[in-house]
């Protein structure tokens, strides 16, 4: 009977390390496909704001074709969001897509006329629209990363999380904060 009972207790115990481990795992692979799935989000608005960019420039280049400097200095930044892989690229690319856009909007104020063109302010809103969309992504990027994370270093998971394939993931960060915490002023 004692042999019974010890072999019951095993056995719920090992049940109960197995259901954990399950869950655990399952748990894991759903942060990991979030997290993915934010990224992409990310990569799209980051995307179709590089593609809105060529207009922008078209359109202020026919107005103020003197501004060589800042349209080669958007063309690359643009080149640079284009081609991040990762969130620590992408961060770099922001910082000079931020300062591009502002030298950009800056030529733009100084022609009144341009001002007054609809096909620059609609493409100006859809800007201001991506440049929403782009921050509220990297937000639920940003908290899916935080929660896959957590649930990589807390105890007991942190004991083998890392052998079943599962490390913490990279936060989409700006190092400038003050150039991201607003969109690109487009008031004239």
């Amino acid at each position: 009977m004692e042999i019974l009972i010890a072999v019951i207790v095993v056995v719920v115990l090992a049940a109960i390390v197995g259901i954990y481990l399950w869950a655990t795992y399952n748990s894991l692979v759903t942060l990991n496909v979030r997290v993915d799935e934010a990224w992409s989000d990310i990569t799209v608005q980051l995307k179709r704001r590089a593609d809105l960019l060529p207009n922008i420039i078209d359109s202020v280049r026919g107005y103020a074709a003197h501004e060589r400097g800042v349209f080669e200095s958007v063309t690359r930044a643009r080149a640079e969001t284009v081609n991040a892989a990762s969130p620590a690229e992408a961060s770099a690319a922001e910082n000079h897509m931020q300062g591009a856009l502002k030298s950009l909007f800056a030529v733009a104020e100084a022609y009144p006329q341009l001002q007054a063109s609809q096909n620059f302010l609609q493409l100006q809103g859809e800007l201001v629209d991506t440049e929403d969309k782009i921050q509220a992504s990297r937000r639920f990027y940003n908290g899916g990363v935080r929660e896959l994370n957590t649930k990589v270093k807390v105890f007991p998971n942190t004991m083998f999380v890392r052998n079943l394939g599962f490390s913490e993931r990279e936060f989409f960060e700006v190092s400038n904060l003050a150039a991201i915490s607003e969109p690109p002023r487009v008031q004239f």
